[in-house]
């Protein structure tokens, strides 16, 4: 989602203006992307999903570049709760119990604990599990529709702040029986990294999943540190 940049690339090192012209015959096509987003901000409250995040560092001259690769599980409840549970090849787990956003690297033995309304608001997070629609989004990011590819919908997020720690985010959805589901999250940072978190068996409003699937209590014997 896996959410706050720096944490994630937290996880990456373990292991863990775009201007787009549509034609008068596409310009169906290049709405679409964001009334879907819509859709899936309004209609879908809750959901569960497995991903893969492949990290590519940025390319210098000379030198191949190869992506590291992470998998694990992802879940948010709106508006306020998520998490990323890490499984390989490291564990660790992000949580955002609506108050707290905590880190737990399982390795270091170590929790990072911070005020979850000071961290998320022009993160990936806030794209695809806290905010209620475009409105909530638009106050953060500038929204860009672009063409289908992948058998994906797409939109660009990019930024307003211009001290954000990343340049851009694309969003890929797909239509799935009716309801709107998250496909791909494609993050390039403020530095040239880029984190592409793919969701498969993406669960739309499963019953199961309460809040009590959000709570985090650091594990005995584990420093935790509060910035």
């Amino acid at each position: 989602m896996v959410i706050n940049l720096a944490f994630l690339k937290r996880g990456i090192r373990r292991g863990g203006a775009v201007l787009v012209v549509c034609a008068l015959s596409a310009s169906l096509a290049c709405a679409s992307s964001l009334d879907t987003l819509e859709r899936f901000l309004k209609a879908t409250q809750s959901g569960r999903a497995d991903f893969t995040q492949v990290v590519t560092p940025p390319a210098k001259s000379g030198q191949t570049v190869r992506g590291k690769t992470s998998t694990g599980t992802f879940a948010f409840v709106r508006p306020s709760r998520f998490r990323f549970d890490y499984q390989k090849p490291f564990p660790m787990v992000i949580v955002a119990d609506g108050q707290t956003l905590w880190l737990y690297d399982a390795d270091l033995e170590q929790v990072t604990a911070r005020k979850q309304a000071q961290t998320l608001a022009s993160t990936p997070a806030a794209l695809v599990a806290t905010a209620a629609d475009l409105g909530a989004l638009q106050k953060d990011f500038t929204l860009t529709a672009e063409p289908d590819a992948e058998s994906l919908q797409w939109v660009l997020a990019t930024p307003k702040a211009r001290d954000s720690a990343l340049q851009s985010v694309r969003i890929g959805l797909r239509l799935d029986g009716g309801y709107a589901a998250l496909a791909k999250l494609d993050i390039l940072d403020a530095l040239g990294q880029r984190s592409v978190l793919s969701f498969e068996r993406f669960e739309v409003n499963p019953s199961s999943l309460g809040h009590a699937a959000f709570n985090f209590v650091p594990p005995k014997g584990v420093d935790v540190v509060r910035p």
